[in-house]
């Protein structure tokens, strides 16, 4: 990797200085006003791409890339890391999974990259936002994909989607973090992340989240969660900024081509997960008519009046989605036993508190989970739903999430969050211990964006008991129920997050696995598309036949038996925008969903898909 200096008397691409480039002409343009940082530029060649940073696809599948000095990782490091993580946490790069296969490749892919923070208008912390430049840019077919991350990863977390499929077309693309990202603060030495990557004291430089001063025992600050800013709120102005973000550093790639507009290129906003949600929400507000198209995959997408925001069914699944796993039907089903095939003892003891609160009915076990079982289908809970969103229950996602997205909404510090919750750093014996040099410099390759793991546990003051995790899901969920300031504030907050209509001619395409147990197709996707076409919109939809919402977990032996990637389907809706934007191929109002079949315990065929 090689770090690019420009001196442009509009803004420096340095953060020690400028040194003079290649004599070609600038282009003389205005600093977008959203930029409160230098752009930092570095070229990657030689064993050092865009799409994999040198690793291909076996090295992104493989060990973590090394760092050579663990407690001083360089940018280059630290971005091969986070490239490789994004990939991991994504993708399936499994064996039996077809990746580089039946679908998707990782070629190599030269090119630059342009790297700034940006703020939306009001908020007090910033988002990062990139531009991948490929050296073999098709200028004949002048392309923009727009990719906020998935999940609440930094500023790669669509790379296996929108980078894959756009940078080996010739295409550039242009993410954000849109307000997440492990950028992680830690107290304890008052440390966050630099532009780079790599770690700052406060007062050193700027930070990607610096949040107001606490004691240093505060434990750890996350950005999505700890901002002030409720940046779900934002997504879709995060979007829009990327979008013109890339227009603008497009110009700056090719000067002589310049300038490079919504009106000269074609400008695809992609994302799976909250980036699905994020580019939907972009889509309402495009009142500029930047987006030619979109295609939005397993979107965590909120309409007031249809369907339901996600706080409200991810508390009520983290309370009693245990109890109703206890039922024979989901025996079988992977993660709603032990490994020995028993029943987990958190599962049966969450039914017997359900029932000692004469919140379930039921004198047995059997019919307590019944009950609880029930009570979800009645809330519009599928079968399939349940099933798979055993595996989110088996690794506590559903508290994990509420308790960081209920400090979110209530603009809480990192030490006040609601319920007494906290995030800490512990030892290797799972005791808070100060944080390991090594695993910190690394958090901002390393992490999810939303703890715990790498070093950092969530902990809540509630848990005791034989039923420990309840009182704290319990206080959550009064959150969404209750009457008091706090759940007024918010569902507030929510309803700030809420999308609005796109505009008629824009093409736009739903994607969803119709076994999605983290976002349930019944209570997003589906009424989306119902109120879009009740608005006189025709949106394509595919709700695609078993598959679920973590491509990544179908690596797991047993849970990728019974299902097939989305990733493809996501490819394939790419591939028919491409057309249409490009060679005139007319836009469909309807596309049958592909008749898809579970992978079983064999490789993944194209037949499986049912793709053409």
């Amino acid at each position: 990797m090689k770090l690019r200096l420009i001196c442009l008397p509009w803004l420096a691409l340095t953060l020690t200085g400028c040194a003079m480039s290649s004599p070609r002409p600038e282009v003389v343009m205005s600093r977008p006003d959203f930029l409160v940082s230098d752009v930092r530029v570095t070229e990657h060649r030689d064993h050092d791409d865009l799409l994999s940073a040198g690793l291909g696809l076996a090295g992104l599948a493989g060990a973590p890339s090394p760092i050579a000095e663990p407690l001083h990782p360089t940018p280059a490091e630290l971005r091969r890391r986070a490239i490789q993580t994004s990939w991991k946490g994504i993708a399936d790069l499994g064996p039996l999974g077809g990746y580089g296969t039946v679908y998707g490749a990782v070629p190599d892919v030269p090119g630059r990259e342009f790297q700034a923070f940006a703020r939306v208008p009001g908020a007090s912390q910033p988002h990062r936002v990139l531009l991948q430049v490929p050296d073999a840019f098709d200028a004949a077919h002048r392309c923009l994909v727009v990719a906020p991350s998935s999940g609440s990863r930094g500023v790669y977390g669509a790379i296996s989607l929108a980078g894959a499929w756009g940078l080996p077309k010739g295409c550039a693309v242009a993410y954000t973090d849109k307000g997440t990202g492990a950028g992680y603060f830690d107290y304890a030495d008052d440390s966050g992340v630099q532009l780079d990557g790599t770690r700052a004291r406060r007062g050193e430089a700027m930070l990607e989240f610096e949040p107001g001063p606490a004691a240093a025992d505060a434990g750890i600050a996350v950005k999505q969660m700890h901002s002030g800013d409720n940046p779900e709120a934002d997504w879709g102005r995060d979007v829009i900024q990327a979008a013109q973000f890339g227009l603008a550093m497009l110009d700056r790639a090719f000067p002589e081509q310049a300038p490079f507009t919504a009106q000269n290129t074609k400008i695809i906003a992609t994302g799976l997960s909250n980036g699905g949600g994020a580019v939907l929400q972009a889509a309402g507000l495009d009142d500029d008519h930047l987006f030619a198209g979109v295609v939005a995959l397993e979107p965590n997408v909120y309409v007031p009046g249809h369907g339901r925001p996600m706080y409200d069914y991810a508390t009520e699944a983290a309370i009693w989605l245990p109890c109703a796993l206890t039922t024979p039907r989901f025996t079988r089903v992977p993660f709603a036993r032990a490994p020995d095939g028993t029943m987990p003892p958190a599962h049966a003891q969450r039914c017997k508190t359900l029932h000692a609160q004469g919140r379930l009915a039921g004198g047995t076990l059997a019919a307590q989970g019944e009950a609880a079982y029930e009570r979800l289908r009645a809330h519009g809970w599928t079968d399939e739903a349940i099933a798979t969103a055993a595996s989110t229950t088996a690794f506590d996602l559903w508290r994990v999430i509420v308790a960081g997205y209920a400090s979110s909404y209530l603009r809480r510090g990192a030490a006040d969050m609601p319920c007494g919750f906290h995030y800490v750093s512990i030892d290797k014996d799972n005791h808070p211990a100060p944080a390991d040099p090594a695993t910190r410099a690394a958090w901002w390759a390393d992490g999810s964006g939303i703890p715990p793991g790498n070093g950092i546990a969530l902990r809540s003051g509630m848990d005791h008991g034989d039923d420990p995790t309840f009182a704290g899901l319990d206080c959550l969920r009064r959150l969404w129920t209750g009457d008091d300031a706090d759940a007024h504030a918010l569902r507030a907050s929510i309803a700030a997050t809420a999308t609005r209509l796109p505009r008629a001619d824009l093409p736009l395409w739903v994607l969803h696995g119709a076994s999605d147990g983290l976002l349930p197709t019944a209570f997003t996707s589906e009424p989306y598309v119902a109120w879009l076409r009740d608005a006189g919109r025709a949106p394509l939809y595919w709700r695609v036949p078993y598959a679920q919402h973590f491509d990544a977990f179908l690596a797991v032996p047993g849970f990728g038996a019974a299902h097939v990637p989305l990733m493809p389907y996501g490819y394939a809706a790419l591939d028919r925008l491409w057309s249409h934007l490009f060679e005139g191929t007319p836009w469909p109002r309807e596309l049958p969903t592909p008749a898809a079949r579970p992978r079983g315990e064999v490789a993944l065929s194209r037949q499986l898909l049912g793709l053409p």
